[in-house]
């Protein structure tokens, strides 16, 4: 046997192995390892190099067992003092009840009354109001961002935590090792150390060589959670920098929505936040869980979903289908980024069919031409089932809502995409309340005023080469 043919029979093992572990994997859609047999059969060697470094869910075996160890000594969040706890109890609506409890049995986490919210819709006036929470904060402040900037925004919220650390209060902030690299090794990082601010790389790359064979390099903590003294909390789409977002301004302004609540939801997102610290460092801030919880006033039911890939398989994506399905009336949804996976598609139609009036926003230019196309291949299908899309066209549009029948609604960090289903770590929040819930209605509307709505003939008309770019992209969906 010649040289050459020794090669070829190693390659073909190697294929078939590939292959073979691709069909074995757990927790794998039938489109994604079909995808991947694609990929690996069109390009037999670099697709066996992508699918080395892309192709499993898996953020290393330390980081899993350091994960697994904080969850088993988590202790349960502590409720108000018996006298004061009536506004605790959550006032379930029967349409939604079922939501809850899906939601629980993601993050184990009861929905929990008392709570009250602001919305804010413009960044610098979230940024400027989150400067004043910690400016007022009097034992402790705890950040978590994906993107943090050194920008006009970034070095305000840097600012504000020296300051607070330098009276005494306890800060603690996080980022992201790719999406906050900027600030991370900007001298802003050393002046927070210095000054007392404690803190923490979520998911750190070390040595890039070792990191690639060891776990997926592009799994990655998308949270952005905030928490003062345990009572007061941010929820929503907006990172920590400046509107205009300079490493991508063609496409700024960047408009993102947050709620800033208040009450005893906010322990829930405290308890997502301890988790991912003590993950990421040694300190047991446990002993912060077991604080009686503030005596909440009366106020509004809400509930934390906290998602991730060592959580459980597609739980993002259920809590997804649940919400579009418990539509009766109406359902609009605001997202950027939009790779559907087969359930969500279905229920989307089947919205449509069943006489839901189903509003879907996407922005009109996307940072992502790849994610865009993909995005763009469904719209032919949404359309003939009678649901009405719009691409807005005043900036890019990241905020991540979705509303039901102006009674119900989530929103959070969680893209309608394969990343937050499968590959980032998220967190959302449920929330019922007619008057929250009609102020979010009220903003998705602007968006729509500022919005081109999408139609058939507007598919139709597409030149031929996009509509080929964007359904070969879909092709690629799964694996994206």
């Amino acid at each position: 046997m010649d040289t050459t043919t020794i090669l070829l029979v190693i390659h073909i093992v190697i294929v078939l192995a590939t292959v073979l572990r691709i069909m074995l994997r757990p927790h794998r859609e039938p489109t994604a390892r079909i995808a991947w047999i694609a990929v690996i059969s069109t390009l037999p060697i670099l697709g066996i190099v992508i699918y080395i470094f892309f192709g499993e869910v898996n953020t290393g075996s330390k980081h899993i067992a350091r994960m697994q160890e904080v969850l088993d000594e988590m202790p349960p969040i502590a409720p108000p003092v018996a006298d004061e706890a009536d506004n605790y109890k959550p006032k379930l609506p029967r349409n939604y009840e079922h939501l809850y409890k899906l939601g629980k049995s993601i993050s184990g986490f009861d929905p929990v009354g008392g709570n009250s919210a602001e919305l804010i819709a413009v960044s610098d006036t979230m940024i400027d109001r989150l400067v004043a929470d910690i400016d007022a904060a009097k034992a402790t402040v705890h950040l978590l961002f994906y993107i943090w900037l050194p920008d006009k925004n970034g070095c305000k919220v840097v600012e504000a935590l020296k300051r607070a650390a330098k009276r005494g209060v306890e800060c603690r902030a996080m980022a992201d090792n790719i999406g906050s690299s900027t600030i991370i090794q900007s001298v802003h990082w050393q002046a927070m150390r210095d000054s007392g601010v404690r803190l923490a790389v979520m998911l750190p790359i070390g040595n890039l060589l070792l990191k690639i064979v060891s776990a997926r390099i592009d799994l990655r903590n998308h949270r952005k959670i905030v928490i003062i003294d345990g009572n007061i909390t941010y929820c929503g789409s907006q990172n920590c920098a400046d509107a205009e977002f300079l490493p991508k301004a063609k496409f700024a302004p960047w408009v993102d929505v947050v709620l800033r609540l208040e009450g005893p939801v906010s322990r829930q997102n405290q308890h997502l936040f301890v988790s991912d610290w003590m993950t990421a460092t040694n300190e047991d801030i446990t002993h912060l869980l077991r604080q009686p919880t503030p005596a909440p006033s009366p106020g509004f039911t809400a509930q934390v979903i906290g998602t991730g890939p060592t959580d459980r398989h597609m739980a993002m994506s259920q809590m997804f289908v649940a919400l579009i399905t418990s539509a009766r009336k109406e359902l609009i949804i605001t997202t950027p980024y939009f790779v559907p996976n087969e359930p969500i598609q279905s229920a989307l139609q089947a919205a449509g069919y069943r006489g839901v009036e189903t509003k879907i926003v996407f922005p009109e230019k996307n940072d992502s031409k790849v994610v865009q196309g993909a995005s763009r291949s469904y719209y032919h299908e949404l359309l003939e089932a009678g649901i009405h899309i719009y691409e807005y066209n005043q900036g890019l549009l990241h905020a991540k809502t979705l509303t039901i029948d102006g009674e119900f609604m989530m929103i959070g960090s969680a893209n309608l995409d394969r990343r937050s289903f499968d590959l980032n770590y998220e967190n959302n929040l449920l929330i019922s309340d007619k008057k929250t819930v009609a102020d979010i209605v009220q903003l998705q509307r602007q968006y729509i005023s500022n919005s081109n709505r999408v139609s058939q003939d507007d598919v139709d008309s597409w030149p031929l080469a996009t509509r080929l770019w964007n359904n070969t992209v879909a092709v690629l969906g799964p694996i994206l």
